[in-house]
């Protein structure tokens, strides 16, 4: 299946969502699984609504979860260019076909007359739609106003009493009757085209034989059908992906933790269980398997499993997913996820300076890491020589003040004696130490792991003072002990 061109069509209006960016992957698995071409195209027609910035994060967020294009704005290709704004010839020639057919008419009707029909209707409680005023208006009408510069948008006159048919590959038969229809506008007064012109004639212009879109572009199905057929095109195959909601079965929104994917990035989310997620919100392989591979989705991908039912957004299963994905690390990549976070929270310095405590720190965290962003937290206690620990958190051990003399000075003996500093020797000597003194061992260990890290809760003690090495663990806990004298 060569033939298989899909696309990706997002207007720079904001950054990219999950909902947004699920569709770009669904479009590109079917684009991989088919051999086929992944086409990157911008409409940027709405010039009122562009965010600065947002065309960037869009191939921003592409490249950081590795869906990758074959044509776009910033690789050209054979069907360009890929940025609607600069194609504008192209949508002008379209409405000048359509006007010369006698689908297309100019309206010079302005706003306050528009607004004070839609609110004459919605009084009479009669259908919205424009009262094609301007649709009869003779050439020298037509003419006269042009020349006069008045305002103006050129409108798609839709025929009465026809049925339009669709058989949508993930919806199935659907129909619209036309007398539902209002008359569209093709070309707006800023001369950039609307979405459903510019839409139709760059699908047909760029080859787009499959359109996979989300389902709220569902209604304007028989708008473009309509073009499709008035300009002699051939449609392509329609696919309408179901809609993402919230667990409340709400529209989705950032109060169910849905934010912009790139918000994700930074969070500490892994690009691949982004992906993972992303893929079961409407598609599955069978009805258990939750984690699957880049390359078994491709494989696997097939448009009959798109289901037909809303998906649920559960930030939760995100969370389970991306702690999945962070146990699956080998140590070596998981140390530069950890690096990189470092690098941001305590600079490239400290992190030089330290760096081979976090290589042997890291495999350490990774159970306990639910984002990657967790580990500066988690590590920070190792990156510096000179940790601060306040004299009420090293009480909370449960012993006495005169205990915790008499704990601490038996363990500065014995690291000051000691010659074998491994996690197993230090092990093995410090319990003997514990029973020696007859403290608890929770009592006992917890005090030094407070001493030691400042943190009640820690990866194996033994480790971390391996990690820190004799004189770092002698230091913090002489400085302890002088709390306690």
């Amino acid at each position: 299946m060569n033939d298989i061109r899909v696309r990706y069509a997002p207007s720079p209006t904001g950054q990219p969502h999950i909902g947004n960016i699920r569709t770009a992957f669904f479009n590109w698995l079917y684009a991989r699984h088919n051999g086929g071409k992944f086409v990157v195209r911008i409409e940027d027609t709405d010039q009122e609504r562009l965010v600065e910035g947002a065309y960037e994060g869009i191939l921003e967020a592409l490249s950081w979860l590795n869906i990758d294009w074959d044509e776009g704005p910033d690789k050209g290709g054979p069907f360009g260019p890929y940025l609607q704004s600069e194609r504008l010839e192209v949508y002008n020639s379209a409405a000048n076909i359509l006007i010369t057919k006698g689908v297309g008419y100019y309206c010079f009707c302005d706003r306050d007359r528009l607004n004070n029909l839609r609110k004459q209707q919605q009084e009479n409680k009669s259908d919205i739609k424009y009262d094609r005023k301007c649709l009869n208006l003779s050439n020298d009408e037509i003419e006269q106003n042009l020349s006069n510069n008045i305002p103006h948008v050129i409108r798609y006159k839709i025929p009465a009493d026809n049925t339009i048919q669709l058989n949508d590959i993930v919806r199935d038969e659907v129909e619209w009757n036309t007398n539902l229809l209002d008359d569209f506008v093709l070309i707006k007064s800023d001369g950039f085209p609307t979405y459903h012109l510019a839409n139709v004639v760059d699908d047909h212009s760029m080859n787009i034989s499959h359109v996979l879109r989300a389902e709220e572009w569902l209604p304007s199905t028989p708008r473009h059908l309509l073009l499709y057929d008035a300009l002699g095109y051939e449609p392509p195959q329609f696919g309408h992906l179901p809609m993402i909601l919230g667990p409340d079965r709400s529209k989705l929104s950032k109060r169910h933790g849905a934010t912009s994917i790139l918000e994700y990035r930074d969070l500490g989310y892994l690009p691949e269980a982004v992906i993972n997620f992303m893929v079961l919100l409407g598609w599955s392989i069978d009805d258990h398997t939750e984690i699957i591979n880049r390359q078994e989705m491709v494989k696997l991908f097939d448009l009959g499993r798109v289901g037909k039912p809303a998906a649920v957004f559960d930030i939760d299963k995100l969370d389970w997913m991306n702690g999945n994905y962070i146990r699956d690390l080998s140590d070596e990549d998981l140390f530069e996820h950890v690096k990189h976070a470092c690098i941001g929270e305590f600079g490239a310095n400290i992190v030089d300076q330290y760096s081979d405590r976090l290589t042997k720190m890291t495999p350490l965290i990774s159970p306990r890491m639910k984002y990657v962003t967790d580990a500066p937290d988690m590590v920070s206690y190792i990156l510096t020589d000179n940790l601060s620990v306040e004299k009420e958190f090293i009480e909370t051990c449960k012993l006495s003040s005169s205990d915790i003399a008499i704990a601490l000075t038996a363990t500065i003996k014995y690291v000051q004696e000691e010659i074998d500093f491994s996690k197993d020797t230090l092990e093995s000597e410090m319990r003997i130490i514990c029973g020696q003194l007859e403290y608890s061992p929770r009592n006992y260990f917890g005090l030094i792991r407070n001493v030691l890290t400042s943190r009640s809760a820690t990866p194996p003690l033994f480790d971390i003072m391996e990690i820190l090495g004799p004189r770092d663990t002698l230091s913090r806990l002489d400085n302890a002990l002088k709390l306690f004298q």
